[in-house]
């Protein structure tokens, strides 16, 4: 049984300001708990009997059983998956320079004011798919750890780093020689253009693009060609699918 007071407790967690100042966050469904457990261990641990007999309760974790209609009070889903659970903001933000020395040996993302958090959500998945482990987020980007984005990632948020912080800044500091890649539709055709496994590749709002200030600062600039060249047809992609192509093609050219 759950009591009223841990109830309004996780769902305080639907906000930002909750979420920061317990130093927590929400995840839903057997997917997406089972991959974080595999990394940390959940603070508490509300689930029913069923997934209680596959999953037995942990020590180091507070752990309720409730039944399907309680797991309905507590859920953030419209159809709750078995078990919801909490787990520990990450804190180990890595430093300037350790930032900077990861870019300049591997591929990155980066995201320039996403808002929309399902394409959040479907990025990290993306860059977990194609082993991209770490994506450096403008302040403006959505919060990756609200319920909507966690669920979105479909587990990858437990194999996928965030780090919020200034892009422009973060940009300044690499190495010399170091690509900074991002797409734009004054940019060269992706498909003639050698791609380095490593570097950062920064993709833009969703209805603005990459900032001005960030444009100024690629050193390739990529486009997605339409197909076949000249027709009309759409303005755009959708950041998550132009993020997915892009990806694809980094890793067909490494």
């Amino acid at each position: 049984m759950i009591s009223k007071n841990k109830i309004k407790a996780l769902r305080l967690l639907d906000t930002k300001k909750h979420r920061l100042s317990t130093g927590l966050y929400v995840a839903e469904g057997p997917k997406v708990v089972g991959d974080l457990l595999t990394r940390c261990s959940a603070r508490t641990i509300v689930a029913t009997p069923a997934w209680f007999s596959l999953h037995p309760p942990t020590p180091t974790s507070e752990n309720i059983i409730v039944s399907e209609e309680e797991l309905r009070k507590v859920s953030f889903l419209q159809h709750p998956q078995q078990v919801l659970a909490t787990f520990p903001l990450p804190t180990d933000d890595p430093s300037p320079a350790d930032s900077c020395d990861l870019i300049s040996h591997h591929l990155c993302l980066a995201l320039d004011d996403i808002q929309d958090p399902g394409n959040l959500g479907t990025i990290i998945r993306i860059a977990d798919w194609f082993g991209i482990s770490h994506i450096f987020c403008s302040p403006h980007t959505a919060d990756a750890y609200s319920p909507k984005v966690i669920q979105a990632t479909m587990g990858s948020i437990a194999r996928v780093r965030l780090v919020y912080t200034d892009l422009r800044s973060l940009i300044s500091q690499l190495p010399a020689g170091t690509p900074v890649y991002g797409t734009l539709l004054d940019g060269k055709d992706i498909h003639s253009v050698t791609l380095e496994s490593r570097g950062l590749l920064v993709m833009g709002n969703e209805g603005n693009g990459i900032s001005p200030e960030l444009s100024g600062m690629l050193t390739h600039r990529l486009l997605i060609p339409p197909y076949p060249p000249g027709r009309d047809t759409a303005d755009s992609l959708n950041v998550a699918i132009a993020t997915a192509i892009c990806c694809a093609e980094f890793r067909r050219s490494s």
